[in-house]
């Protein structure tokens, strides 16, 4: 893993032009509290590969994602590498009972958070109902996440988690006009293979039997779905 080499922006102006605020925790604020907020953050950006947080670390600073993607993680006792998740901006990472960070969290091309110190930010929140009851959404939401995670490593063969990944990504993607056939998949075969408890080589020949069969065409980048339909099919099944 490569070690985190960071470019960090100085606290500043930075809501104005946020880009994720309508979905992010800071969205229930409203101007005067964000003018405060927006003090104790401050924009940090990442490489591709660079460490955010890692397992086990104590909690410091919580982080909402602005830009890019993030790959979550736990290393097994054996070595091997569990990805539970993949963070996407407006996604609010770090919030823990244990004070310790309970996965690690790497970026996937470039990232860019805003990062919040944890004593301010807690003290910030005392007083604010509204940002709690959406740092507890976000929380649901998380937990909903975990738990369509579970399943879908559960009793599923290959096709179906495959396509059920496919059709999971596709929806956490920002469409303002609705959802897009396209699917941009940033992370590798390998990281896709982590979280559905798959080989990459089964991966490999998941997307190539669902090419073959036209349920989907593999592009530069990601993934076309040509026959929505049958994926859909698939990922019920």
């Amino acid at each position: 893993m490569k070690p985190s080499v960071v470019t960090i922006e100085p606290n500043g102006h930075f809501c104005s032009d946020c880009g994720v605020r309508a979905s992010a925790v800071c969205s229930s604020l409203d101007p005067a509290e964000l003018g405060e907020f927006e003090h104790l953050g401050r924009r940090v950006h990442f490489s591709s590969g660079e460490t955010v947080f890692s397992e086990e670390d104590i909690t410091t600073s919580f982080y909402n994602v602005l830009e890019g993607v993030m790959r979550l993680y736990k290393l097994l006792p054996d070595g091997r590498r569990q990805i539970v998740g993949f963070a996407l901006p407006g996604d609010f990472l770090g919030m823990n009972l244990s004070g310790r960070h309970n996965f690690s969290a790497d970026a996937i091309g470039a990232v860019t958070v805003c990062q919040f110190a944890k004593a301010p930010f807690g003290r910030f929140v005392e007083d604010r109902p509204q940002l709690l009851r959406r740092i507890n959404e976000l929380a649901i939401r998380e937990l909903s996440q975990a738990r369509d995670h579970m399943v879908l490593l559960g009793r599923r063969s290959a096709d179906e988690k495959v396509a059920a990944f496919l059709l999971v990504w596709r929806e956490r993607q920002p469409a303002p006009k609705g959802p897009s056939d396209t699917v941009p998949l940033p992370m590798s075969r390998q990281d896709i293979a982590d979280y559905l408890g798959l080989t990459i080589e089964t991966v490999s020949r998941t997307f190539t039997k669902l090419e073959r069969h036209g349920a989907i065409e593999i592009i530069h980048g990601g993934i076309s779905l040509l026959d929505p339909a049958r994926v859909e099919a698939l990922a019920a099944a």
